[in-house]
């Protein structure tokens, strides 16, 4: 399979040239050739196949022409040995569960498989080593350096806005050592988000050290994300559930929805999607005027979605052939303000039982507001409650527990290198690396 740049200015790419590279030369993302439609045997055999199965038949229509049957199998089912439940909440709606991986985070999924793919093709390449570059937010710095962590061959760089992620999410990648760095940026998600981008671009740079990335800019981070949905629907099939289904997805940098988007291209059964933003709701601007304004993103307690020009935007334009008329009938778009997602964890708390955290609270309201007669709604609950414990305690006026796995982080001594968002300094601190 070839692949091509959202910005059709730079040559195809094998899917090792795009996973090797993250971003094409002309700044653009990759985009395959062709998305397989999957054969409706499929859709009426997954209710009784496991996660890792079905993940496998959806990776080889993707990853099969490039990857030989029993390497891709062995990156699948060592990328997923957790689950992913569907969970009633109210109603119509259900969560899907995505914070069952090891850093309670739905970046798992797509972390944890592109460490395993890039692995494979540096084997196969012989080189000594690559540097991935990931920029944060707040959940993908812990999933791809944990993902990453003791992988031979790789070292990785997080950059995260100093402040602006949870105490939690922030103890998970600065404490690790080993081949993963930290750097703490003066500055925005957009600010790291951009020294990424500029590192790709300066040709000094990439003389001197092979560069990727791990966000979702990069095909093997954000693909395997499609996993979870086919897994999603053959769960409520199970149920008789999966009719007329919804997805909403809280979105920052739209990575995960895309994903979403690129099932329901395969033919998974999906009737429409909802893009639930916080404050930072450049998308919903382009759904209701048809002009993309990106602006600098603003803080919320919401804070994995603080992006104010989200680069998955390119791939949902390039999907829907630039047709503004096109990607509104497939997706809708909603807003909340913080104090809107503040009352929807603690009403949802107190009246179901169910602990949202404030990603999961963006998307259950926007079923409760949109969700028509006869749908079924599935919400993306994208990270466990506990790593927001401050801003859920706070709202809920209860104690949150906090899970093993996120305590073992916690115990780790804070290692990380604080940096100005310029970017002479963030390259001049890469040469010297």
């Amino acid at each position: 399979m070839k692949y091509y740049s959202t910005n059709r200015l730079a040559p195809l790419a094998t899917l090792e040239e795009a996973v090797v590279k993250g971003l094409a030369g002309d700044k653009g993302l990759y985009m395959p050739e062709k998305i397989k439609a999957l054969p409706s045997s499929f859709f009426e055999k997954m209710k009784d196949m496991s996660f890792q199965e079905i993940s496998y038949v959806v990776a080889d229509a993707f990853f099969g022409e490039d990857v030989d049957a029993d390497t891709l199998k062995q990156i699948v089912y060592d990328t997923l040995p957790f689950d992913a439940p569907v969970v009633h909440v109210n109603n119509s709606i259900y969560s899907l569960e995505l914070y069952h991986g090891p850093t309670l985070a739905f970046k798992d999924v797509g972390g944890r498989f592109m460490a395993r793919l890039l692995g494979h093709f540096i084997r196969k390449q012989g080189k000594k080593e690559v540097n991935v570059l990931v920029a944060t937010s707040g959940d993908t710095g812990s999933a791809v350096a944990n993902g990453f962590l003791g992988v031979p061959g790789i070292h990785v760089y997080v950059l995260y806005p100093k402040g602006k992620v949870s105490p939690i999410q922030e103890c998970q990648f600065t404490t690790l050592g080993q081949n993963i760095t930290a750097l703490e940026i003066e500055g925005t998600f957009d600010d790291c988000q951009a020294l990424v981008k500029s590192a790709f671009m300066d040709k000094e740079l990439n003389a001197h050290m092979q560069l990727t990335s791990a966000n979702s800019i990069n095909v093997a981070r954000f693909l395997p994300q499609a996993f979870y949905y086919f897994y999603a629907y053959a769960q409520l099939a199970k149920m008789g559930k999966a009719d007329n289904l919804v997805f909403c997805v809280p979105s920052g940098n739209f990575g995960n929805i895309t994903a979403g988007l690129f099932g329901m291209r395969m033919g998974l059964p999906v009737k429409r999607f909802i893009a639930a933003n916080n404050r930072n709701d450049v998308f919903l601007q382009y759904l209701q005027t048809g002009i993309y304004t990106p602006r600098p993103s603003v803080t919320t307690i919401a804070n994995a979605m603080d992006v104010g020009d989200p680069s998955n935007f390119a791939r949902i334009l390039d999907l829907y052939g630039n047709s503004h008329e096109a990607v509104c009938e497939k997706i809708s778009g909603c807003m909340y303000t913080d104090e809107e997602i503040a009352e929807t964890v603690k009403s949802t708390f107190t009246e179901t039982g169910y602990l949202l955290d404030p990603h999961g609270a963006c998307g259950y309201r926007a079923l409760k507001e949109q969700l028509k007669e006869g749908e079924t709604g599935v919400f993306l609950e994208t990270a466990h409650p506990a790593k927001f414990k401050d801003t859920v305690e706070a709202i809920i006026e209860e104690p949150v527990e906090i899970p093993g796995k996120l305590q073992e982080f916690m115990k780790g001594t804070k290692q990380s290198i604080g940096l100005q968002k310029d970017f002479e300094g963030f390259k001049s601190f890469l040469m010297n690396c």
